[in-house]
């Protein structure tokens, strides 16, 4: 089954380590990424720009209004995206409790509806 994992992140958490903390942090998810391609289950991963570049479009009486940066004022924003194929939810947890956000941010895994071809 596929699952999506929405990786969310204070981006303040990210600015204030040392470099040397950053540069473990993108091993762990190079790490990461090489676990879930071994294991065969690594669909996609998407890495976003931040926030404050993000358009949010609405559509409300037939009139487009735009506002820059994310739907919501959240201390913690969407910074990327998994897709996986596991062969249960139990794995796909797995997998998203050893993302290297999962330890000072969130990790959201939902499932992806399949629809007929």
């Amino acid at each position: 089954m596929r699952y999506m994992i929405l990786i969310y992140n204070d981006p303040t958490v990210f600015m204030s380590m040392s470099q040397e903390q950053q540069g473990a942090e993108f091993a762990a998810y190079m790490a990461w990424n090489q676990e879930a391609a071994q294991r065969g289950v690594l669909r996609d991963g998407i890495q976003l720009q931040p926030a404050n570049l993000a358009t949010t479009v609405r559509v409300r009486d037939g009139k487009t209004m735009l506002t820059d940066g994310p739907f919501a004022e959240t201390k913690e924003v969407l910074g990327g995206i998994y897709v996986i194929d596991c062969a249960d939810l139990n794995e796909a947890l797995d997998l998203a409790a050893k993302i290297p956000s999962a330890r000072h941010s969130s990790v959201e895994v939902r499932p992806i509806m399949e629809l007929p071809a």
